[in-house]
């Protein structure tokens, strides 16, 4: 049984989520501050962490921040009042996975959480039932799907896992053109209707900037306009 740790400073919010996420089938731990936070995730066990953005002392995005710095790759949903779009942008910059906007349903809470978790799962699969060690070359781009490591042009390019993920999904499927509620699927494991789709624009832009020599005409990730997006191996019109 998975356990989530809720971080958030209304009593309301963390009781609504607490009851839902039991009722889910999942354990949860609850802190009000990032540092109490941080007392949690020392003293339990902790799969993933719904963050809220806006905390007393520490934010959130500071404690994200903190934890990848100490290379912490704890699964991480931010949760968010602000519909600004920079600060979504921000918090899966850092590292988080992926946010939610209040006001939201606990179902969609339950589903996200769920989605994570599953790919999580998928990652832990014992070496044996994974595929065999590949590494390819896509023009300057090298792509090492063993090591999780990109390079351009012989440096090595910093990605976030979510970044990475979505380079490896598009990367791995070379040439097709991929909507995007498919990529949500294969990379997020959304398998509901009602996740934005933006979140697919938002980071696709930012990995753009770090593997493209020009990210404004990329070679490599390409908008099919009404369609979705293509990863190609050369300059294809």
């Amino acid at each position: 049984m998975a356990t989530i740790l809720v971080v958030d400073d209304e009593p309301s919010l963390v009781t609504l989520l607490s009851y839902n996420l039991t009722k889910s089938g999942l354990e949860v731990v609850t802190a009000t501050s990032g540092d109490e936070a941080r007392n949690q995730l020392a003293n339990h066990p902790i799969d993933l962490m719904l963050l809220d953005v806006m905390l007393p002392g520490k934010s959130g995005v500071d404690l994200t921040r903190e934890l990848r710095g100490e290379q912490n790759r704890i699964p991480i949903i931010m949760i968010t009042a602000l519909d600004d779009e920079v600060d979504k942008i921000l918090g899966l910059e850092i590292g988080a996975d992926d946010y939610v906007t209040k006001p939201f349903s606990p179902r969609e809470v339950i589903a996200r959480v769920r989605a994570v978790l599953r790919r999580l799962d998928k990652q832990q699969e014992p070496q044996a039932a994974k595929t065999p060690t590949k590494l390819k070359q896509f023009g300057n781009l090298t792509i090492d799907f063993d090591k999780m490591v990109v390079q351009r042009q012989g440096e090595i390019v910093k990605l976030t896992p979510k970044e990475y993920e979505l380079l490896a999904y598009m990367a791995d499927r070379e040439g097709r053109v991929l909507d995007r509620e498919t990529i949500l699927h294969g990379v997020w494991g959304y398998d509901y209707a009602g996740p934005d789709t933006r979140m697919v624009d938002m980071h696709l832009s930012h990995l753009r900037d770090k593997v493209e020599d020009d990210p404004k005409h990329p070679v490599h990730l390409k908008t099919v306009r009404g369609f979705g997006y293509r990863f190609d191996d050369q300059a294809v019109d």
